[in-house]
């Protein structure tokens, strides 16, 4: 497998801090047991770790330090913690974290480097020991984000557990007057071989008296009894009975409510308003207009500017914001729309090279002597996160201080980015958490929480939430972005791909031109080996505001990368999935998950009709994203109306140790159907700087009469686990998008696929 070239941050890290980077990669690793500081502590509980705290009444507390957005990580975290601790589960509460650096999720930020996984040099590991022991002195950094979660506190949260349990062990044994080897733990008890017992509450103030273990053994995996089981979620309950508190559910006392209209135009703002109408209805406190706000972490532009009605009651604000009459400032963007942006990304590749991130070999060579040479170009639209619960925020700011309800995944930056809004110290910001009604990395961004405090500041002290209506939600996003790529392949007279190009332009989402590789991830590390390669990008910006989405960049270059390998697989006259096992040679785990699909979906067999007779046919889509595997074959057929349908997807993951089958099952499926949404019908388009779609009639997802049967298979493995919850998606729509070629005989190079 090549190596990676022009490793650009890494070479530029390296260059500026020199002998640096071999001292700090000598040192170990910051560990991650103990906090800067004690942690609270309620009567009767103490805390045995920075993760664990054992209350008299025998229950469990974990420190959590990432947000549920229905992915079942509370779940997966406390099955970790509870495994190696030997406690119940259900002795198991969460408490939400602080902005310590110990539960900084350092994996979404290391594993992002450009860096191939196959690559065990000592440039990378020096790298990636370097940037994570920096990222260990900041505080505030425990984003839920990039499919990191589980993957980043595999081994914190185990050692947690195993270093509380041994100190449950040693307050036993010291109680007991007898050797700490001849007691052991089970079920929140401590056992010894005399038939004595005491429940971990029982040992828990004792056990706080007593040094941390930090050199603990783990489990062998022979012995889990949690880890690796189909548990089930920790939150169903809450979920089932209407207990559980999502962002808008806060309902802190003396809660008032905002509505707001924003400006149409994406960046737009308020010029002038009167707001005399809405002040003269009942319930009305005050009208406010605010600025547009940029996007914070993980995205560019800005929304618009609008105005805020703040009321007793939602009823009343939105009865009210429809009474305010706004002259809007339309600004730059009036004169943009979607179909100009692609327009112009295309005519920039014309003569734009883009800049290499990944070169192996004598492209140019390669391609003059090559016997046939095959050129595409593909595209993908804009795209909104449209999360379930549209975005709110609740804010109370008095006395100099305020506090938070956020749904959010980044708590950090969340509390920044309000108390830059509120002009006071983040320190002043009590940030609450409670369930996210889904991310997609949607709420990453905080113009909604900047947009919420701005407004609460004018509540004399009383607690406002602002609550976005569904339309706002769609209209004023920070989208998955528009991008054209462009491709060329060689083939040698054997049939053999002897080159590979790939062009890419969009914009640069507000990354440097050191980190700017990752806006190819999934195209430069694919796990073919390309024997002459250049993977490109040309940064082209636009006044639509952009940010990342689901499985962000993969999901775009897995559709042009698996795609263009189909379409050269049928100019050299093979199978696609034969053709695909020649190019992963050096890699046995792509090419086991590979075969794996496409012995369960029958790849080669005669399939049966669909139920109205018509024909179908198979498409396969392989993808490396977030460290695991993942192959779906789908079935597809075309109805009426040329409408193309798809029956059945298998789809085989390797994710590494399978911490949860439920709980990947779900996020597979679920990413697979957020893919297939994006695949048959997601689009978000711009006229005159206004988006086009305002709500789920025109922005549709997958209805349940248009979801196929899917068949996981969860590959067994004793390899660290990887990322799940976004690897589902950016494989289903190259998948669908060769099958309907296998059928018709039709490339479709553009989302949402559509056929003639």
């Amino acid at each position: 497998m090549p190596n990676l070239k022009r490793r650009h941050l890494v070479l530029g890290t390296i260059g500026a801090v020199g002998a640096l980077v071999v001292g700090w990669s000598a040192l170990p690793a910051r560990q991650r047991l103990i906090p800067s500081g004690p942690l609270p502590i309620a009567p009767g509980q103490a805390a045995l770790n920075g993760w664990v705290k054992v209350s008299v009444d025998n229950t469990v507390t974990l420190v959590m330090s990432q947000s549920e957005m229905g992915q079942g990580v509370h779940t997966a975290l406390a099955m970790l913690l509870a495994d190696e601790m030997e406690a119940d589960l259900v002795q198991v509460r969460l408490e939400q974290s602080g902005d310590d650096p110990i539960y900084n999720n350092l994996t979404a930020v290391v594993d992002s480097l450009p860096f191939q996984p196959e690559d065990h040099g000592v440039v990378k590991r020096a790298t990636r020991h370097m940037v994570g022991k920096l990222l260990r002195e900041i505080p505030g950094l425990n984003g839920t984000g990039g499919s990191s979660s589980v993957n980043d506190q595999w081994l914190a949260l185990r050692k947690a557990g195993a270093s509380a349990r041994l100190l449950l062990i040693a307050a036993a044994a010291d109680t007991w007057s007898v050797p700490a080897a001849e007691c052991s733990a089970e079920a929140g008890r401590v056992l010894h071989a005399s038939g004595r017992s005491a429940s971990f509450g029982e040992l828990a103030l004792r056990a706080a008296q007593l040094t941390l273990p930090t050199d603990v053994a783990l489990k062998d995996p022979s012995r889990f009894k949690l880890i690796g089981r189909p548990v089930r979620r920790i939150d169903n309950a809450a979920k089932l009975n209407g207990t559980a508190t999502f962002g808008i559910d806060a309902l802190p006392p003396d809660l008032l409510y905002a509505s707001v209209t924003m400006c149409p135009t994406l960046g737009g703002k308020v010029a002038r308003f009167d707001a005399a109408a809405a002040l003269k209805l009942s319930g009305v406190r005050k009208v406010v207009s605010f600025d547009p706000v940029g996007a914070g972490l993980a995205g560019v532009g800005s929304t618009s500017g609008g105005v805020a009605v703040i009321a007793d009651t939602p009823y009343h604000a939105i009865r009210a914001i429809e009474k305010v009459t706004v002259e809007w400032d339309h600004g730059p963007a009036a004169a943009v729309s979607s179909r100009d942006v692609a327009a112009g990304l295309a005519q920039a590749l014309d003569s734009q090279p883009g800049k290499a991130h990944f070169e192996t070999g004598d492209l140019a060579a390669a391609l003059k002597s090559a016997a046939r040479t095959i050129d595409a170009e593909y595209r993908v639209p804009m795209l909104a996160h449209a999360t379930m619960e549209p975005m709110n925020c609740t804010v109370q700011f008095k006395d100099g201080a305020a506090t938070l309800w956020a749904a959010t995944q980044a708590p950090g930056s969340a509390r920044a980015a309000v108390a830059k809004a509120l002009g006071i110290k983040a320190e002043k910001v009590t940030l609450i958490v409670p369930y996210l009604g889904g991310g997609f990395g949607r709420r990453y961004f905080t113009d909604f929480l900047e947009q919420a405090a701005v407004v609460a500041r004018l509540a004399d002290g009383a607690p406002v939430q602002l609550l976005w209506s569904r339309e706002q939600d769609m209209t004023h996003d920070f989208y998955r972005p528009i991008v054209v790529s462009r491709h060329r392949a060689g083939l040698d007279s054997q049939g053999r791909l002897v080159a590979w190009q790939s062009t890419g332009a969009g914009p640069s989402m507000g990354l440097p031109g050191l980190l700017q590789a990752a806006l190819l991830i999934g195209a430069y590390d694919t796990g073919y080996a390309f024997p002459n390669a250049r993977i490109a990008y040309h940064v082209s910006e636009s006044p639509l505001p952009a940010g990342i989405w689901r499985s962000v960049a993969h999901s775009q270059n897995a559709f042009f990368t698996e795609s263009f390998i189909d379409e050269v697989a049928a100019a050299a006259a093979q199978d696609p999935v034969a053709f695909r096992t020649t190019l992963l040679t050096g890699d046995p785990r792509m090419t086991h998950v590979l075969l794996r699909a496409a012995e369960l979906s029958g790849w080669g067999q005669p399939l049966a009709p669909a139920p109205d007779g018509a024909r179908k046919a198979r498409g396969i889509g392989l993808h490396r994203a977030f460290g695991s595997v993942v192959a779906q074959v789908a079935e597809v057929s075309i109805g009426e109306a040329r409408q193309i349908r798809v029956h059945r997807v298998i789809c085989v993951l390797d994710c590494g140790f399978p911490v949860n089958p439920n709980l990947i099952r779900q996020q597979v499926e679920g990413g697979l159907i957020y893919g297939l949404s994006a695949a048959l019908h997601g689009e978000i388009t711009v006229d005159k700087g206004q988006v086009q779609q305002t709500n789920f009639h025109d922005y549709a997802p997958v209805r349940m009469r248009e979801c196929p049967a899917i068949q996981t298979d969860i590959i067994a493995s004793s390899e660290h686990p990887q990322g799940v919850g976004e690897v589902g998606t950016p494989p289903i729509a190259p998948a669908v998008a060769n099958a309907v070629f296998a059928l018709t005989g039709q490339r479709l190079r553009s989302l949402p696929l559509t056929l003639a």
